[in-house]
């Protein structure tokens, strides 16, 4: 196969395996209905199948009321409620960017298994625990400017169980559990949050061992029941919220269970007194890293994380200097390209003598069309005595896209995009474009860009499909979040200047070099 055809396959290639991406994403969710989530969950919760064993404890029946609130916690950004089996049975945020387009608040743990509830190994003892109720020491706890505690006890067969939850501010908490005898227990931190529920990002279980190693456990992947040694953080989310324990100074052992769409479904094993933190709230960088930088781990950047990391840690320090996400955005976007330029440079450079070439590669098709070895030998000469690399336009587009990809899946997964402006009609960074202004704009420029990028397409379908894509970019991103639209928008913005820049100098030695001929 011919040099030059190769070269165009290959950009091709690449253009279309981010099409394939978009169009994969948009046609395959993953998302599970909340209906179907509470059947299934209620399922588990009167299977009563304590994790780890090979018995099935007695069906809960849960014959007390156990949606009724017996305390209710108020923090900075949250309201908490605690019903009659000790668990965390509402959990809302308060602060205006979180509220639905209803201006309902938003209520993270409304499913089954509810945070802090716990399950015994022993059956009876299992039975007996969805059966007695808690009592607490306060009905109405205010944490919004200090921490406070709040202390749940239940009196079983034989057995006082003790809870001592201490609620800070900002959705943190501390759990301590003490038990009058030690015996084989589950604690688990809830159900992951099913608010941010898209076909984009993982929603799942991630679990941090002791050696800073990921164990995730994406929904519909928990196929048995598996138990998880020296893991420091637990947590279950969903795109944008999680709910999680946590303990760095004493690693604990985590069970994952299933419900019966595979889900996975945590819980903390213990036999003795524990003592642990928790969170449930937004993965929020500022949040998580108050409590300790490695929570951070819980927001999810895929095969790009190394990259996506730091790059998400450099938009976060321009913001504190910008004081606006979208303006972070598009310097975040001309410094990328500014680093990159070498690279683009090269890339463009090497397209504009292949055009200039491609003349002389076509006399040399038509001359040997019927000896393919001679065209080989002929075009790389005609390549080596110009100095044009057949690989050189292709090269540099395919080493960019995991940077492209990283940035896709930063401003994907970033909730502080949630409700943050921009300019004018932009009011929440994190949703789509409600005027299409930014794809259309997107699209416009990436067909202009096609226009002033030297092509040597000699196959009239191939020619076509590139006018096309343009057409499917801007399909494709209507729906996306206004932040990643923008940054895609001022990436082709840089590519169209930064292709009239070398396209003229480009031009500049060619007459130069007429010139001294």
């Amino acid at each position: 196969m011919e040099q030059i055809s190769m070269q165009k396959r290959l950009l091709l290639a690449a253009l279309l395996s981010i099409v394939f991406f978009i169009v994969y994403d948009f046609f395959m969710p993953k998302r599970v209905p909340l209906e179907q989530n509470q059947t299934t969950m209620s399922q588990t919760i009167d299977q009563n199948k304590a994790p780890n064993t090979n018995q099935n404890a007695p069906k809960a029946n849960e014959n007390l009321a156990s949606n009724e609130t017996i305390a209710t916690i108020k923090g900075q950004s949250y309201e908490a409620k605690i019903d009659k089996l000790g668990r965390i049975s509402k959990f809302y945020l308060t602060e205006e960017k979180y509220k639905t387009e209803d201006g309902d608040k938003i209520e993270l743990v409304s499913q089954n298994p509810l945070p802090l509830e716990i399950r015994f190994n022993d059956s009876a003892l299992n039975s007996d625990a969805f059966k007695v109720a808690y009592e607490s020491d306060a009905s109405d706890v205010d944490a919004s400017s200090e921490a406070k505690t709040i202390k749940l006890t239940q009196n079983l067969n034989g057995l006082t169980v003790t809870k001592n939850v201490k609620f800070y501010p900002n959705g943190r908490y501390e759990v301590e559990v003490n038990l009058s005898k030690n015996v084989d227990y589950f604690m688990t931190p809830g159900f992951r949050p099913n608010i941010a529920i898209d076909s984009y990002t993982v929603h799942g279980a991630m679990l941090r061992n002791i050696d800073d190693s990921l164990n995730i456990i994406e929904d519909g992947d928990a196929k048995e029941v598996k138990n998880y040694t020296n893991t420091t953080i637990a947590a279950a989310s969903d795109r944008y919220y999680t709910t999680l324990f946590y303990s760095f100074d004493k690693p604990f052992e985590t069970v994952v269970d299933k419900d019966a769409n595979k889900n996975p479904i945590l819980f903390v094993k213990a036999s003795e007194n524990l003592k642990l933190g928790g969170y449930i709230g937004p993965k929020e960088h500022k949040i998580l890293s108050s409590m300790d930088e490695r929570l951070n781990d819980v927001i999810e950047y895929g095969w790009f994380t190394f990259i996506a990391k730091p790059m998400f840690a450099f938009l976060n320090f321009l913001y504190n200097y910008i004081g606006n996400w979208g303006w972070a955005i598009v310097v975040l976007t001309l410094v990328i390209r500014i680093v990159l330029f070498p690279l683009t440079y090269k890339g463009m450079l090497s397209m504009n003598k292949l055009k200039e070439l491609a003349p002389k590669v076509k006399e040399l098709q038509v001359k040997y069309k019927d000896d393919k070895q001679k065209l080989q030998v002929h075009m790389m000469e005609l390549y080596k005595k110009h100095g044009a690399n057949p690989m050189g336009g292709c090269l540099p587009i395919l080493l960019q896209i995991p940077v492209f990809f990283a940035i896709y899946r930063v401003l994907l997964n970033a909730i502080e995009l949630k409700g943050a402006p921009w300019i004018l009609w932009i009011h929440d960074l994190s949703v789509m474009d409600p005027y299409f202004v930014l794809p259309i704009l997107m699209g416009l420029t990436m067909f202009l860009q096609q226009k002033l990028t030297p092509t040597t397409f000699t196959d009239p379908m191939q020619e076509k499909v590139m006018k096309f894509l343009p057409l499917i970019f801007t399909f494709f991103f209507v729906t996306f979040p206004a932040g990643l639209t923008l940054y895609w928008f001022v990436n082709n913005v840089c590519s169209v200047v930064q292709q009239v820049f070398v396209n003229k100098l480009f031009e500049k030695h060619k007459k130069s070099a007429e010139v001294k001929a």
